[in-house]
């Protein structure tokens, strides 16, 4: 196999699929990327972990056709430190790539392109097309939540429910739960209901985030997978196989007391005084009396912070403890100005939406202090 490039065309290739290797690999194979140069068509190139697989293709002057792999971090690294304007010629010989690029010389390792565990085109799938707005929105509102190495495996995961005209994602760990909705023109043959892995979502999220608001995202999906392609880039990740939490009974209907603050001023405040808060268990008292909130923090070592927030509440006093953190991640996942808290007292969930919307939710559980 043999093909010239800009380095700028290996290297944006590269950086979409790089995310799929691990440092740590189980088998020397995953740590390469296959590269495919083919007749037809443009170079492929694919990285996996072998639960979820990266994919781009791009259009490069092909000398001689092949498939090769080679060290995925090792040719990554050689590419964008190169010259912007540099162009790379890359030969495979034997089990050697050679790379030059003006004076520079590399020579990698090689193995087998049989050996990449590469994924089975997905038989019998849903499709479903989606605008990069809709589901980087929904996904931007959530995915904060996911929980990490849970025991309970089917938490470490996002649960992306697409029906009639509708999306849906749902995180929870436990301890919080996020829930984001919004109207699609998408209409699928059956409602799609799947619990997406971690760290899939995490690269869902950087492919999206390379894409314009209108593109459009095809979304193939079977009882075992998911498939998403844009642009020229294709995710397959395996789907978590586990019965996700009923959301809606976690979501709390019985709320007495309700309070609307501005979001950017309660940021502050509670910033402020997470300084002086437990390290281990980040807790924060929330008192409520009729227009004013008062945050209360200390720490083992006897320090306080006290700040008061005035707010539009005229209901019964009470008070409530929570970890300051997820009070935080929900502001910064809100994007109007005002929030509006519902509670019933210190030992129930409360529940946070954005100021005259119900399209995003956040439920946090209380913590005793």
């Amino acid at each position: 196999m043999k093909f010239s490039a800009q380095r700028e065309n290996l290297t944006v290739p590269l950086q979409h699929v790089i995310g799929a290797v691990e440092r740590k690999q189980t088998s020397p194979i995953l740590g390469n990327i296959l590269i495919e140069a083919n007749e037809t068509g443009p170079v492929l190139f694919t990285a996996t972990d072998s639960e979820i697989e990266l994919q781009a293709s791009v259009d490069l002057h092909i000398d001689q056709t092949g498939q090769v792999t080679v060290p995925a971090r090792k040719l990554f690294d050689i590419c964008r430190h190169l010259p912007d304007s540099a162009r790379v010629d890359l030969d495979v010989q034997g089990d050697k790539a050679k790379l030059k690029s003006g004076r520079s010389r590399f020579t990698l390792s090689t193995l087998p392109a049989n050996e990449f565990p590469k994924t089975e085109p997905l038989n019998n799938t849903q499709l479903v097309t989606l605008s990069v707005e809709e589901l980087q929105g929904c996904l931007q509102a959530t995915a904060f939540s996911m929980a990490q190495q849970d025991v309970r495996f089917y938490l470490n995961g996002l649960l992306l429910e697409i029906g009639n005209q509708s999306l849906s994602c749902v995180a929870t760990d436990g301890h919080r739960l996020a829930h984001a909705q919004c109207g699609i023109k998408a209409e699928p043959e059956s409602p799609i209901r799947a619990i997406v892995p971690r760290k899939s979502i995490g690269e869902l999220q950087r492919l999206l985030g390379t894409a314009d608001a209108e593109d459009e995202v095809s979304i193939h999906v079977t009882p075992q997978q998911l498939q998403v392609s844009l642009n020229g880039i294709r995710l397959t990740t395996k789907l978590i196989d586990g019965s996700f939490p009923d959301y809606n009974r976690v979501i709390p209907t019985d709320s007495n007391k309700e309070l609307v603050i501005d979001c950017a001023s309660l940021k502050q405040a509670l910033t402020r005084a997470s300084i002086l808060s437990n390290e281990k268990y980040r807790g924060v008292r929330l008192a409520l009396q009729t227009g004013v909130l008062t945050i209360t923090t200390n720490n083992p070592e006897q320090e306080e912070a006290v700040d008061e927030l005035e707010v539009d509440y005229s209901g019964d006093s009470t008070e409530i403890g929570f970890n300051v953190q997820y009070i935080l991640d929900v502001l910064n996942a809100i994007d109007t100005e005002n929030a509006v808290i519902r509670l019933k007292d210190g030992n129930s969930s409360a529940l946070i939406t954005p100021e005259q919307s119900t399209n995003c939710q956040y439920v946090i559980m209380p913590m005793r202090l």
